[in-house]
């Protein structure tokens, strides 16, 4: 048997040197070779199955990073899947074997050449798969994006006649401006926010943004653009003035057909200040706004769409107040008559009200008897009270205040010292209760999880979109002064414009005083306020002076908030004995007072940003009691080793800190518990320092952010070394370092893979910062007034030719093998930098901000970039090339800022790509 086969093989070669047709000699092959090829196909199948777990488990990575699946790759998956659960050639084969190979022989031919020719045919499909399973560039796809943000909202009742009106006018292409109007709390909010949602996958329009206005007393320009910029896609750049970024917005959105939801308008304003094109007929674009007055909408141009907000009806009421019950409280009303009786007559009674009805019902959700329901009935039976022109059912809002604990209370109370159009950092409100005494210093979890929770559970507090920040509802803020004025003692004016403080005799019973978000001068006067315990004065950029005995008489002051003025010094301040919260940030303080020492209850001081300070006396390391000290980016800087006597600080849990010297760097990196407890870290005005080695910061393991400045003759900064685990560094800023010439990055996964933002200005010496393709998780990069700066990522093939150019052959063969050997993928596999670099993607890589760098010719060579949404340019003159082309695109891109000149500019690989590209354009 085996002479034959010997035989058959020298026949296929005969046959093949012959120029016999290949067909029949693969014929004659699969006939002959079947046990041949049937091993080599169940090879292949293990090797495509191995192929398969690869693939899955790139998928699956995919898929947590919420990115779709290449169609491609679903498509071989399961065209894998088919061949590995097909049987039936196994069983055909293994027939054909059990008849034995020359059995009867002449009958067996025709089989085994049907079988033959089918393994044949398998296996070469078998290997094709492999081969493009091993090829797939990319086996994720970005999820088309949606135009809108959808918001989560609870089950409504009663809204429909409304919204079919909202979505009639909304239908009409003469209809550009639509209004909403009706009193507080009966459901305008609501009613955006479910036409918001239902919007969510239409393709008629490009982008639609829900904005909160509430300009009661000022427009928060600011804020608007803020949330226009982000819903874009644009790059924020903190330095522009409201006019310039205005008029990127118009251009913006100009190129879009947009839907602009605008919540609580109290006032008139011009949307052009904003940024906001006026919608017509032509673009298609819509405007709906929500205001209590009518005389708003109309002002705004919605006249001829006025929408007017109706009250709840009776079974629509009951409907809501039903749906917040507990099911026992269910219950007990469908169990009982008189009970029913009951919570019809309190529903019947917030007069169809959804936001009473709503903080009611929450309230009573877990009544059951029926003395339960009457006392509750009891607690609510007064008459309405009239604030600021509207009916507002205030008492029975006030049942739901009265079933919180005390502590809860005062947490909610406190909320109504904010303005009534700003939104609230949850981690300053809490910040601020610690001090005041309403939770434990090592408590700072109920803060957020207990009390803010108990607040948004009852309705009186509502959380903001990015999750971060939390508001007031315009009439619970004013249910919530009102209670102030009750139980407490409350002087609230922020947010209101006024440029001078109360009369004197205003400060002597309150409690509490809220002065921020305003333009006042100064503060002359010194009060008899011996009850205040809270003073908020900050955002007052306008306020430069405080009068020499202003804190005299303030003996029971805690929180006393300065950030963001004009103070240079503070007067005498031996009476703030029981000062817990002091912020000083962003103001022009220059030092503090010698006697500083004396606020011994002192737990969170706040200087960063404090860029004239110069002295503080050593004060700090006597405050003892201090859990957060924030000296980041101060003018004040520890220059001798002397001077970080913070060791003392045993309670200390953050620390943020600028240092000058070497030395003083050293020891705080050695430092424990100290270095543990640095979360931000500003190198400034080093002269001295050569080197920085990031990666010898270990001990600092809650580091977030560095900011290294100023530092003359800083040439390399090394951040290759892995000690093991991940940094924790999110922001990482190189600014002013004219020496830098060497940034020094391990190859592999590394440690900086949790580094978000990088910011590098006035770097002259950088050329490229090819490390950036190493960085995971980089959001936004940001490159200014580097004029060394040719490339961002340099070509890997250009790169080389230029190392090359001028090299003895010799020298060209050891280079070679040193870049060969420079980038490890695995133990056992090499790779070389032009397979690392040219194919990183920048899986999250959002934004690109490149400012004056005269020399940059590239950012990078072409590459399907999965997040980047906005490129901006400003001052590049060389920059000639964008990194797309035919093959490579930017999946998600919304913008593309710079001026026309440099855009004419530009180089493409075809007029394709530059007309793909115009359709993302803005000219600035």
């Amino acid at each position: 048997m085996t002479d034959i086969i010997g035989a058959v093989g020298q026949t296929c070669e005969c046959m093949n040197s012959c120029g016999v047709p290949a067909a029949v000699g693969a014929e004659f092959h699969s006939f002959f070779s079947i046990e041949d090829n049937w091993s080599s196909l169940k090879d292949a199948k293990e090797d495509l199955q191995v192929v398969q777990t690869m693939i899955n488990s790139k998928v699956a990575v995919e898929i947590d990073k919420s990115r779709g699946v290449n169609p491609q790759v679903q498509l071989w998956l399961s065209r894998v899947e088919e061949i590995i659960n097909d049987k039936t050639l196994e069983e055909e084969y293994n027939k054909l074997t059990r008849c034995g190979f020359f059995c009867s022989c002449t009958p067996n031919f025709p089989r085994r050449r049907k079988v033959g020719k089918k393994i044949t045919k398998y296996l070469g499909h078998v290997n094709d798969l492999i081969d493009n399973g091993k090829n797939f560039a990319d086996v994720g796809v970005d999820l088309p994006v949606d135009p809108v943000d959808p918001i989560p909202i609870a089950k409504t009742f009663g809204m429909e006649t409304m919204l079919e009106q909202l979505n009639k006018y909304f239908e009409d292409k003469e209809r550009c401006i639509i209004g909403v109007w009706g009193q507080g709390g009966v459901g305008k909010t609501t009613l955006l926010t479910i036409f918001n949602n239902q919007l969510n996958g239409s393709k008629d329009f490009h982008v639609v943004i829900l904005i909160d206005v509430s300009n009661s007393e000022m427009l928060d320009v600011r804020a608007m653009q803020r949330t226009i910029t982000e819903r874009l896609g644009l790059p924020w750049v903190d330095t522009e003035t409201e006019d310039t970024r205005a008029k990127l917005l118009m251009k913006a959105l100009a190129r879009k057909r947009f839907v602009i939801l605008l919540d609580d308008v109290r006032k008139e304003f011009h949307l052009e200040d904003i940024g906001i094109p006026l919608p017509d007929t032509v673009n298609g674009s819509k405007i709906i706004m929500a205001s209590r007055e009518q005389d708003v909408c109309i002002e705004m141009g919605a006249q001829q769409s006025l929408i007017k907000m109706q009250l709840l009806g009776a079974q629509a009421s009951w409907n809501l107040f039903f749906s917040n019950l507990s099911t026992d409280a269910r219950r007990s009303i469908e169990s009982s008559y008189s009970i029913k009786r009951q919570a019809e007559a309190i529903t019947k009674s917030c007069q169809g009200l959804p936001l009473a009805l709503n903080v009611t019902s929450r309230a009573m959700a877990g009544l059951k008897s029926l003395n339960d329901w009457r006392d509750a009935m009891s607690a609510i039976s007064t008459d309405l009270i009239e604030i600021g022109g509207v009916e507002e059912i205030f008492q029975r809002m006030k049942y739901s205040y009265d079933k919180l604990d005390s502590t809860t209370k005062k947490c909610f109370l406190y909320c109504t010292l904010f303005p009534e159009y700003s939104s609230i950092r949850k981690e300053q409100l809490v910040d601020y209760w610690i001090a005041e005494g309403f939770i434990p210093q090592n408590q700072r979890w109920k803060g957020n999880v207990m009390i803010i929770n108990k607040l948004k559970s009852a309705c009186l507090l509502q959380e903001t979109n990015s999750g971060q920040k939390v508001r007031l509802h315009n009439i619970i803020r004013h249910f919530g002064q009102w209670l102030a004025n009750q139980e407490s003692n409350f002087l609230v004016q922020s947010g209101q414009k006024v440029e001078s403080v109360p009369e004197i005799e205003q400060w002597n019973g309150p409690q509490r005083i809220s002065l921020m978000s305003n333009d006042i001068k100064n503060i002359s006067l010194s009060p008899n306020c011996t009850n205040l315990e809270t003073l908020l004065l900050q955002n007052n950029p306008n306020l430069k002076s405080l009068g020499p005995k202003f804190f005299k008489s303030m003996i029971n002051l805690r929180v006393l908030d300065l950030s963001n003025t004009g103070i240079k010094e503070l007067p005498e301040c031996d009476a703030l004995c029981q000062l817990h919260y002091l912020n000083l940030s962003q103001t022009p303080i220059i030092k503090l007072p010698k006697k500083f020492w004396v606020l011994k209850e002192l737990r969170y001081l706040d200087l960063s940003l404090t860029d004239s300070l110069e002295e503080t006396y050593d004060n700090c390391s006597k405050l003892l009691k201090l859990r957060i000290l924030n000296l980041f980016r101060s003018h004040y800087g520890i220059r001798e080793i002397s001077n970080l006597n913070l060791d003392t600080l045993k309670e200390l849990n953050f620390l943020g800190i600028t240092i000058c010297t070497e030395d003083v760097l050293k020891k705080l990196k050695k430092t424990d518990p100290l270095a543990k407890s640095t979360y931000r870290l500003s190198l400034t005005n080093c002269p001295r320092m050569r080197s920085v080695h990031v990666t010898d910061f270990n001990k600092m393991e809650h580091l977030q952010e560095l900011y290294i400045e100023s530092c003359p003759k800083l040439s390399e900064l090394v951040m290759d070394q892995d000690k093991g685990g991940v940094s924790n560094l999110e922001v990482l800023t190189l600014r002013e370092l004219p020496s830098l010439d060497n940034i020094l990055v391990q190859s592999s996964a590394h440690y900086f893979r949790r580094l978000r933002e990088l910011t590098i200005y006035e770097c002259h010496k950088l050329q490229n910062i090819n490390w950036v393709a190493r960085l995971e998780s980089l959001e936004k990069l940001v490159v200014s007034s580097c004029n060394g700066m040719v490339h961002i990522i340099e070509n890997y093939q250009e790169a080389m030719q230029n190392k090359r150019n001028g090299l003895s052959e010799e020298e060209e063969i050891q280079m070679l093998i040193e870049e060969a050997c420079q980038i490890n993928i695995s133990e056992n596999k090499k790779a070389t930098c032009e397979e690392v670099v040219e194919n990183i993607e920048f899986p999250k890589l959002r934004s690109i901000l490149l400012f004056d760098l005269q020399n940059l010719e590239s950012i990078c060579s072409p590459r399907n970039f999965q997040s980047l949404e906005s490129v901006r340019v400003q001052e590049c003159p060389s920059l000639v090339r964008l990194p797309v082309s035919r093959n490579h695109k930017i999946i998600n891109l919304r913008q593309i800022c710079g001026s026309s000149e440099w855009w004419n500019r530009l180089e493409w690989d075809g007029k394709e790509t530059r007309r793909d590209m115009e359709n993302y354009f803005i000219a600035i």
